[in-house]
């Protein structure tokens, strides 16, 4: 047996070549894995990241182990957490919510078979912003009434952004070796920003949307969580496909690709990236900005300062009127028993068990809960129209940007892209850029692009993360958190 494996750092690649060898078993990783959530999850830091473990995942790495001597995918016996509005058979989707504490869903959803296809064990899944935070107005990042608050790794007094706040403190924390988010307006950027991480908020149908339990069909999406490019470009390879359930996958042009190919050192070597001016930071998030300026330029890169409006209005009726119409349809679906089957009996059992679950309230499910979804409502025009107005206008101020400019891609910083992103169905990926002098507060940039230009996001996104080499695990840049923790709790057993 060889040497112990930090998991707080270790790649997908390390893993993979130490399980082929047979140096370790993906019984012994799971079980590493495991046994750091126990340490770094619920005692030590405790940051409550994890909400739920799998059943089967020892079962499932020993069949992983059982397959290994022939042909297999990249993930086999590789540890996977997944968001918990992610079905996977056998443990419920919860989403946060103690009305669905008991709802399991009937099979995985389209994106876990994906990952199961390519040998991945699904060790558990973590918290999050309630109803992937479109439960209440206020609701805290990371915050749920059945999962409690998510830390933050680099400073625990910090929200750790939602909602895919477990996901990022997990994957941070080297809870497992790659988590999965989803994202409906800044769910992966903003988390993998505040936690240092890498995030990928993929074009829309990309990854299927089938068994994910959804605010609104026509934003949502998941993407990798990762602590490298190169594990983001190997997880969203495994995740992505063409759903026949999912008409948004129907022309995904990326199904079959390998998004590792994009990963060159050069790749930003005759890059045009416009530099959105309201993006730029003060204080002390400026010099970082400054210095990642300056890397994307020394590797070939040339930057163009442009203005462009990223925000977004917040009078569309859309994510409302897509909650209920969707919610309803996810719940309608689920086997019986099922504890609640429409956002309705969710409102009323949150209103019959008050203390338990409606500490910031539910305003935005009972703004959604009065939509009339009816076909000839004014509510059903309004949706068509506030739909169809941010679709082309977020689209045409993107668009129009990079085509004025020959641009390639446009710079933002944190989760700064979101909103365009979010209403265009375009991609963006954030990476770690440095951490703040005042606080060692985590910083980020994120490149944004037209829909199904993931390749070259990732592309320039690896460049970037080689050339200048920034991230730095939680221990090291936040060594308060885990002075008493057991060191042995950050190694996989040799």
């Amino acid at each position: 047996m060889g040497s112990a494996v930090d998991l707080e750092v270790a790649s997908v690649r390390q893993l993979a070549t130490l399980l082929d060898a047979g140096t370790i078993t993906s019984v012994d990783l799971v079980q590493a894995y495991l046994g750091r959530i126990e340490v770094f999850n619920s005692r030590g830091p405790a940051l409550n990241a994890v909400r739920a473990l799998n059943p089967d995942a020892l079962a499932d790495a020993a069949e992983a182990d059982r397959l290994r001597g022939g042909p297999h995918g990249r993930l086999l016996g590789i540890p996977v957490l997944v968001k918990d509005n992610i079905d996977v058979r056998g443990m419920p989707t919860t989403a946060g919510s103690v009305a669905l504490e008991h709802a399991y869903p009937a099979a995985d959803a389209a994106l876990v078979t994906n990952l199961r296809r390519a040998g991945a064990v699904i060790i558990g899944k973590t918290n999050l912003t309630e109803f992937a935070n479109f439960l209440a107005e206020g609701m805290p990042g990371g915050y749920s009434s059945l999962g409690g608050q998510v830390r933050n790794p680099y400073d625990a007094s910090r929200s750790p952004s939602g909602s895919s706040a477990g996901s990022a403190s997990a994957v941070a924390a080297g809870l497992a070796a790659l988590a999965v988010g989803t994202e409906t307006n800044g769910s992966i950027l903003s988390p993998a920003a505040a936690n240092s991480v890498v995030g990928v908020k993929p074009t829309l149908g990309l990854a299927s949307r089938g068994g994910i339990l959804p605010i609104a069909a026509s934003q949502d999406t998941a993407g990798p969580m990762t602590r490298t490019v190169t594990d983001a470009a190997v997880l969203l390879s495994a995740m992505a496909g063409i759903d026949p359930d999912d008409p948004a996958t129907a022309g995904n042009p990326l199904a079959d690709r390998d998004l590792t190919r994009s990963l060159h050192p050069d790749a930003l070597r005759g890059a045009r990236i416009g530099v959105v001016a309201d993006q730029v930071p003060d204080g002390d998030g400026r010099p970082l900005w400054d210095a990642a300026c300056t890397v994307l330029r020394e590797q070939g890169a040339t930057l163009v300062d442009v203005d462009l409006d990223s925000g977004c209005g917040d009078d569309s009726t859309v994510l409302h009127y897509e909650f209920k119409r969707d919610l309803n349809e996810y719940l309608a679906r689920l086997p019986a028993g099922a504890p609640v089957r429409t956002l309705a009996e969710v409102i009323s059992h949150n209103e019959a068990n008050a203390a338990a679950t409606l500490k910031y309230g539910q305003a935005r499910a009972l703004t959604a809960q009065a939509m009339d979804l009816s076909p000839d409502s004014a509510d059903t025009a309004r949706h068509a129209a506030d739909r169809a107005k941010d679709l082309v206008d977020s689209r045409d101020r993107v668009d129009a940007v990079l085509d004025r400019h020959d641009l390639t891609a446009l710079l933002f910083t944190g989760s700064g892209s979101a909103s365009l992103g979010a209403l265009a169905g375009y991609p963006s990926i954030t990476v770690p850029a440095g951490y703040r002098t005042t606080n060692r507060h985590p910083f980020g940039i994120t490149l944004l692009g037209q829909a199904w230009t993931e390749p070259t996001l990732i592309g320039y996104a690896y460049a970037y993360e080689q050339a200048s080499g920034l991230r730095q695990p939680p221990t090291r840049v936040n060594p308060a958190l885990f002075r008493y923790v057991d060191p042995g709790s950050g190694s996989c057993p040799p």
